[in-house]
């Protein structure tokens, strides 16, 4: 037996996708205007990332988070973005837990990678522009 409220969770999954679109998104433009680009491509190569790909990742933030607030392949374009908060977990594990840490910690982007795997099993929910209900399932 299963605890899910069926008629609640297309709610859920909207609202799961419109936080996970809008924080993509201010992800990608915290890059562009307070870090900058050059600045981000600086801070990954003092990561040991290679700073060409600064560009790729802002692209992929801001063009995957209003694919996900729209709910345009959502829960796909979730789990391509996985492996960049994954990364950015990776880079932050040596600063602590605490997000508020100094370098910021590594808890705010595991959740947020969290969110996605639940985004990605869970569905884009209502008033999704293209949501496939059952991305398991055999065609």
């Amino acid at each position: 037996m299963t605890s899910i409220d069926n008629k609640y969770s297309a709610d859920a999954a909207l609202l799961l996708r419109l936080g996970l679109g809008v924080m993509w998104i201010s992800h990608a433009l915290l890059k562009w205007f307070v870090f900058t680009i050059p600045g981000f491509s600086a801070w990954l190569e003092s990561q040991g990332l290679p700073g060409f790909m600064a560009y790729p990742v802002f692209l992929l933030e801001l063009v995957g988070g209003v694919m996900i607030l729209i709910g345009l392949y959502g829960r796909y374009v979730s789990a391509v973005l996985i492996p960049v908060m994954l990364v950015a977990a990776w880079t932050h594990f040596p600063n602590g837990w605490l997000f508020t840490n100094e370098g910021g910690g590594w808890e705010y982007p595991v959740f947020l990678v969290l969110a996605s795997i639940v985004h990605v099993l869970l569905g884009d929910g209502r008033f999704a522009i293209r949501a496939r209900q059952h991305l398991f399932a055999a065609s």
